[in-house]
């Protein structure tokens, strides 16, 4: 399936995000945003499979809110951050815990192939509040997320101030806020994707992802 934006110049995402996310490890909330990268390789479209890589046994999923720049910006004032926003989609920043936490970065156990799943552009003039959606991933039908935008501890606005303060964000750039609570490494016990399994990430207002999960 083709894939319903361009391939980004960057994709820039954001760690512990979720004031529930933070409860879930017993991590202090940040001071400030935490900013991370996924290489574009990385983006697959609906339907297309999340490949469990033979370099790592604990493959999560982590629904979140994707915002795609539409102009060029630096520098930009929160107050006029959202003018700066293309649109959402529904993303899953898929994480390959064993590498992220054995490299102790996150580059490489969050851009293997197919680790960034990505749905349907909706425009921006489509969701007037990104901070009042629901979001919610289910594996194999099972409810694993189910949160909102509201418990983000840096809105969108927040958070593409920040980047613009340090990075030029350009057209098509991709976004990705983080995700809430109830990711599958800080459960007990962890419990993470497995073959023939199916990921489904649903925001209100934006639409709905679902890929299947293969060895």
């Amino acid at each position: 399936m083709a894939l319903p934006i361009e391939r980004p110049g960057k994709i820039i995402c954001v760690g512990l995000n979720y004031r529930g996310h933070a409860r879930e490890q017993g991590a202090e909330v940040p001071d400030t945003p935490i900013l991370f990268a996924k290489w574009p390789t990385a983006l697959i479209g609906a339907g297309e499979p999340i490949v469990l890589p033979a370099i790592s046994s604990s493959v999560d999923y982590e629904a979140e809110l994707g915002v795609v720049i539409g102009v060029r910006a630096k520098q930009v004032p929160a107050t006029e951050a959202l003018g700066l926003v293309r649109g959402y989609l529904c993303a899953n920043d898929v994480s390959a815990r064993d590498l992220q936490f054995g490299d102790r970065q996150f580059t490489r156990g969050k851009s293997l192939d197919t680790f960034c799943p990505v749905g349907e552009l909706v425009p921006a003039s489509d969701v007037p509040d990104p901070q009042a959606l629901r979001i919610r991933c289910l594996v194999n039908g099972e409810v694993r997320q189910d949160s909102t935008t509201a418990d983000m501890i840096f809105g969108v606005a927040e958070l593409i101030a920040f980047a613009s303060e340090a990075i030029t964000l350009e057209p098509g750039d991709l976004l990705l806020t983080g995700t809430p609570e109830g990711v599958g490494v800080f459960r007990d016990p962890p419990r993470f994707l497995a073959d023939g399994d199916e990921v489904v990430v649903e925001i209100d207002g934006v639409g709905r992802l679902a890929n299947p999960v293969r060895a």
